[in-house]
């Protein structure tokens, strides 16, 4: 097969499945049939219906996930027991704000490392510099390429994660001294919570929003706070729901408590500052070194070089 008959079957695959998958996005053709709608409610009676709710598919490509189940199945839990188990993709996308469950961010992966193998192939044949070389190498790239794919995705998941909880980080004092300022005005934590759910934005604000709606509807408190706590994962969080927890049933007064918290967390953010700031003192000096200084001296040298160009 020379190179032009396989790049005209990759497009050609490409472009039917491109079809294909967008055609099953109709809404007419995508709908629920019944048995899709009836199965969730009769699994306790009917092994049909475990099977049928059991069925799998990939996300970002239905087609493909109906045809290509078992493989992406065995894929999954291949992923699964390398990259780390599924408590620790779970606490990643609670920490990240996204509402996918660990089986549909595993297909995810999975297609992430089929476009990652399909690149490294692509490249392998397109290439003439790849294409010289041995068989076993170039499907080492394509695996390699295809392993860079699942990797890109976990990472990417991890640096969500990070990102959104050191916003939270950065929203923390400022929703405590909120709460403080609630208190001392005479409201309850329910209502205080309320109230900065839903005058403030940002992610910790979301996140209290949540811990009122589940209140609202039954919860006790000390068990929302306590849920919140484990979703997030943030030591400051944590630390702030057992002293809250620990001030009601010991009924210690909460403004207090929350303008002393408010305050460690102040100072914790200061000493992380200094701690960041000395880590990059010697990139600091860079746009000193090459930027400020050299235009200090031009500014210092330039009027007395023009001077002696005009007087001589």
């Amino acid at each position: 097969m020379s190179a032009a008959q396989a790049w005209a079957l990759f497009c050609g695959t490409a472009l039917g499945v491109g079809l294909w998958s967008l055609a099953s996005l109709v809404p007419r053709l995508s709908r629920p049939r019944l048995a899709q709608r009836l199965a969730p409610y009769i699994l306790d009676v009917s092994a049909e219906a475990r099977l049928f709710v059991g069925r799998t598919t990939v996300h970002p490509l239905p087609v493909l996930g109906t045809l290509f189940a078992p493989v992406f199945g065995a894929l999954k839990r291949a992923f699964g027991a390398v990259l780390g188990g599924t408590e620790t993709i779970a606490r990643r996308l609670r920490q990240s704000g996204s509402v996918r469950g660990t089986d549909e961010y595993r297909s995810e992966q999975v297609v992430w490392a089929l476009a990652g193998l399909f690149v490294g192939a692509g490249a392998v044949v397109a290439l003439p510099a790849f294409r010289s070389m041995p068989v076993l190498v170039q499907v080492v790239l394509s695996v390699v390429a295809a392993a860079g794919g699942a990797l890109a995705r976990d990472w990417m998941l991890g640096r969500a994660a990070t990102a959104r909880l050191a916003r939270m980080q950065s929203e923390f004092p400022t929703v405590l001294e909120f709460m403080t300022l609630s208190l001392s005005a005479g409201e309850g934590i329910l209502d205080a919570l309320a109230r900065v759910s839903r005058t403030s934005t940002g992610e910790l604000s979301r996140e209290l929003a949540g811990v009122v709606a589940d209140v609202r509807t039954g919860v006790p408190l000390a068990t929302a706070l306590h849920a919140l706590s484990r979703r997030i994962a943030l030591p400051a969080v944590t630390r702030l729901v057992d002293q809250v927890t620990g001030a009601l049933d010991r009924g210690t007064p909460l403004a207090e408590v929350l303008r002393a918290q408010a305050q460690d967390a102040r100072d914790e953010a200061k000493r992380e500052l200094i701690e960041v700031a000395g880590k990059k003192e010697v990139a600091m000096l860079v746009p000193l070194v090459f930027l400020i200084l050299p235009m200090t001296i031009l500014f210092a040298i330039f009027p007395g070089l023009f001077i002696l160009q005009s007087g001589f």
